[in-house]
């Protein structure tokens, strides 16, 4: 009779020891950073992935891997007419599906995983093919993050500085509008191993409130341009940005000057012919101040082989100041 006295208040405690470690392991919180760790060392491992094959294409197939593009405009910094060129700052960003990268997100916990080493996943050899110089930011860190989802879709985002040739056609200048292209092209992967598509639904976003010191943004286009070489066909992709210059510089800079010079040198006619200094001054000084005004407008333009709007109106009240000394010598 004694032991089984005994005995139940053991089995009591054993029950109460063991409701106590359940609750306390209920009110444990998991620490999902180190299971972050734990699934970046898992998925990137040397034994099971490696950056320097391509993904597999749609549902797993040998087709082309599959990348879509966006861009969002920051700034516009400079159009060159001179250089024929422009500068642009923008993020731009890249999103494929990796199968290869899927993951556990213990019921929706891990959202996505984040990486800043480009060199951890495969990545498309995008390059920008009429860039003429351009430089990645590193101020404070770099800006750049690739973020890896649970059903192994990537998306690799960073902020860039682009000097970009843009071939312009002058013949209307100032009154023209130009058409700068942004060209994004795979260097060595063919349309075989990888295609480049726009992302759906808006894929290139400008910045409100865009200034630009001589133009305006009109609108922009996306488009194809894959390039066919001896080596292959190559997916590319472009988008048309169409840039109007405003002409309201160029009538306060150039027009009415020009005006002005032109009625100044017509004052000779009211003058006295037997002031033969003061016309002769007046017709000289007029003349040269307008080939000094020709002279700065052709020096802030590329040396071109057809005429442009401008050289007419230059040349037309060149002649009329022109004439004005010329009637004086003759009549």
């Amino acid at each position: 009779m004694l032991p089984a006295v005994m005995a139940a208040p053991s089995s009591l405690l054993t029950v109460l020891l063991c409701f106590a470690q359940i609750c306390w392991c209920y009110n444990q919180k998991i620490n999902y950073r180190e299971k972050e760790k734990q699934v970046l060392d898992q998925i990137l491992g040397p034994t099971s992935y490696d950056a320097r094959i391509r993904p597999s294409g749609v549902n797993g197939t040998d087709g082309p891997a599959i990348v879509r593009v966006n861009l969002f405009v920051r700034s516009i910094a400079t159009i060159s007419d001179i250089k024929m060129e422009y500068s642009v700052q923008l993020t731009f960003r890249e999103q494929w599906l990796d199968e290869r990268l899927k993951f556990d997100d213990f019921k929706g916990k891990i959202k996505y995983l984040t990486l800043t080493e480009a060199n951890r996943v495969w990545m498309p050899d995008l390059f920008f093919s009429n860039e003429k110089e351009g430089h990645f930011h590193n101020i404070i860190m770099p800006n750049v993050y690739i973020r890896i989802f649970p059903y192994g879709s990537v998306l690799y985002s960073i902020r860039i500085s682009l000097t970009l040739s843009c071939p312009m056609n002058l013949k209307l200048y100032p009154l023209d509008s130009q058409i700068c292209s942004l060209r994004m092209a795979s260097y060595g992967w063919t349309t075989d191993d990888l295609v480049f598509l726009w992302k759906e639904g808006d894929p290139v976003q400008v910045v409100k409130n865009l200034h630009l010191p001589r133009f305006t943004l009109e609108k922009f286009l996306t488009d194809y341009c894959n390039s066919k070489t001896n080596t292959g066909e190559y997916s590319c992709l472009k988008v048309d940005l169409l840039f109007k210059r405003e002409f309201s510089y160029y009538l306060i800079q150039i027009y009415i000057p020009c005006c002005m010079l032109v009625i100044v040198s017509w004052v000779s006619f009211w003058l006295d012919q037997s002031a033969v200094p003061a016309r002769v001054s007046l017709g000289v000084t007029t003349l040269l101040t307008m080939a000094t005004q020709t002279s700065g407008i052709n020096a802030s333009l590329p040396p071109v082989s057809y005429t442009k709007a401008i050289d007419v109106w230059t040349g037309v009240c060149l002649t009329f100041v022109f004439g004005a000394l010329l009637e004086f010598a003759l009549v």
